[in-house]
């Protein structure tokens, strides 16, 4: 049987204070990452600590100083939902009191106090996540851990989730991340990993990232495809080192300037050589561009391209 490291030499750094977002595609080992920070599963090799515990040798410590919120509800859709949150105090070792007065101040902060006495069943998919990050904060941790805590929401219940997120790191929680959505990152996060199968590929600031595949796009089409052929040979000849695609959705050319000097030097040689496009524009690089590019790439590519 061969062995796969899910997760293989990851080195991540999250400051206190901060929202941190993990990104990759399906399989790349974000969820299991996660599941070895929470104790969940072991770390086979290396070491991860929390706050200055050691996630290996001091589960229980860690265990009372963050807070976790999957991708899957973990609340049980039998029970109201102050019963919910009563159990996973309990389980979190308050006493009774104590839970039912954190449970109470947390509903209302969730806007679910007049629906506290229901179950779950009942419950659409947005008062479910507001429910399920609620119990993630009965213990006022210190780290909390959302793993794609927005899939399934529509886009007024998840720009409400991004509000409470971001209150949460006011008051001083640090956040770790994961999502499916690019922009939910580029809107949250200070700091940005992208990891594919188990091994981190870059990781900095949204700015930084975006920064990795060139300052400015320029999209240029023609109507004729025998020109844009010719203009897509002329440009891989004049700019080299320039990435080139092409938009399967037109006859469009998109490249990644690095240097505004060549966008107008390429224009003024496309011009001289009768290939002026027919259109053209510019715009800066997304969080979406970043990621595609890093995780379509073979290793080797991917790791000239962020620098190691």
């Amino acid at each position: 049987m061969v062995r796969k490291n899910v997760v293989d030499g990851v080195s991540l750094t999250i400051n206190q204070g901060e929202i941190f977002s993990i990104l990759g595609p399906n399989g790349a080992g974000k969820t299991t990452l996660l599941r070895m920070l929470s104790t969940q599963l072991p770390v086979d090799g290396g070491t991860a600590s929390i706050f200055n515990y050691d996630v290996s040798k001091q589960p229980e410590q860690v265990r009372r100083i963050i807070g976790m919120t999957g991708q899957f509800t973990t609340i049980d859709n039998d029970l109201t939902a102050m019963e919910n949150m009563e159990i996973i105090g309990r389980l979190n070792g308050l006493s009774r009191k104590q839970a039912l007065s954190r449970a109470d101040e947390l509903l209302e902060r969730f806007s679910l106090t007049n629906v506290k006495a229901k179950e779950l069943s009942a419950f659409s998919g947005g008062m479910r996540r507001r429910l399920d990050l609620a119990s993630s904060l009965m213990t006022h941790p210190r780290l909390i851990i959302l793993d794609e805590p927005t899939t399934g929401l529509d886009p007024i219940t998840r720009s409400e989730m991004w509000n409470t997120i971001r209150q949460l790191v006011n008051e001083g929680s640090t956040v770790l991340l994961t999502t499916q959505y690019l922009e939910e990152a580029d809107q949250l996060a200070d700091h940005i990993a992208i990891i594919r199968n188990g091994k981190v590929m870059a990781q900095g600031t949204p700015n930084d990232l975006k920064n990795l595949i060139g300052d400015t796009h320029l999209e240029i089409r023609y109507d004729n495809k025998h020109q844009m052929r010719d203009a897509q040979r002329i440009i891989s000849g004049h700019l080299p080192s320039t990435h080139i695609s092409r938009s399967s959705e037109s006859d469009t050319l998109i490249l990644n300037m690095k240097e505004s000097t060549d966008m107008l030097d390429l224009l003024n040689h496309l011009h001289d050589l009768n290939l002026t496009p027919d259109e053209f524009s510019t715009s800066k690089p997304s969080l979406d561009d970043v990621f595609v590019r890093i995780v379509s790439q073979d290793t080797g590519k991917a790791d000239k391209a962020i620098g190691k």
